[in-house]
């Protein structure tokens, strides 16, 4: 009976992780549905919680830019209606999380935020204002830096990505202390958007290990020195 019990617990968990999650006052939706929902709701205000450089490379339609790390977002949020939607975002999801929550704090009676931000949207090949400047590096130009006598460590960071610049120290350092035993290669997804499209890169940090052009290991997430040393030295 316990048995039955427990594994009908973990059912529940897992049928239910891959569902939108519901807030008080709206919902975090993943980015086909934040689509539809903001195509369906009318007056809906939506706001790129982004700083204006990543809002000019690239943004949604009718989207305005609050920037979350300015300072001042409540301030320049009080501008909103408190009493029609409110769809917000930012590039992989953890600006656009404590928007909402502070939006909710404030009285707004509907908020939706984009789980996975520009990053999951752009993945999922759905339409965005682009800037008319270069989308950064192609497939080809890529492949081309990846020709190497010895394994390749590709790095593709943000600079507002917590965990990468965490990570930043010890990759410059192992950069410099093994010039000939590894190559390392560092992206910076916002002027590479189509690049990271194109290589599936729809969160950060990502690390990917090459030897012989071949990806041999790769990790999503903050990581350790000794951990990317390991796999280096398989």
């Amino acid at each position: 009976m316990y048995k039955n019990l427990i594994v009908a617990f973990f059912l529940i968990i897992l049928t239910g992780c891959g569902k939108a999650q519901n807030n008080k006052n709206g919902s975090s939706l993943p980015a086909a549905e934040f689509s539809q929902k903001l195509d369906q709701t009318k007056d809906a205000q939506l706001v790129d919680v982004r700083t204006s450089g990543e809002f000019r490379n690239g943004h949604l339609k009718n989207a305005m830019n609050i920037d979350w790390t300015a300072g001042n977002f409540a301030e320049k949020a009080k501008a909103l209606d408190k009493d029609k939607p409110v769809f917000v975002y930012c590039m992989s999801g953890p600006r656009s999380s404590a928007a909402a929550e502070k939006l909710t704090e404030m009285g707004f009676k509907n908020v939706y935020e984009m789980q996975g931000g520009m990053m999951k949207w752009r993945n999922a090949s759905l339409p965005e204002i682009k800037a008319s400047t270069s989308a950064g590096m192609s497939l080809a130009q890529y492949n081309e830096m990846l020709k190497s006598n010895t394994p390749v460590l590709v790095d593709f960071y943000a600079e507002w990505c917590a965990p990468c610049k965490k990570m930043e120290p010890y990759l410059k350092k192992m950069a410099s202390e093994m010039p000939n035993k590894l190559k390392i290669i560092r992206i910076n997804v916002d002027e590479n958007t189509e690049l990271c499209k194109e290589l599936n890169v729809s969160a950060l940090p990502v690390l990917k290990l090459y030897n012989n052009n071949k990806v041999v290991w790769e990790n999503l997430g903050f990581v350790t020195e000794e951990e990317v040393k390991k796999h280096i030295s398989k």
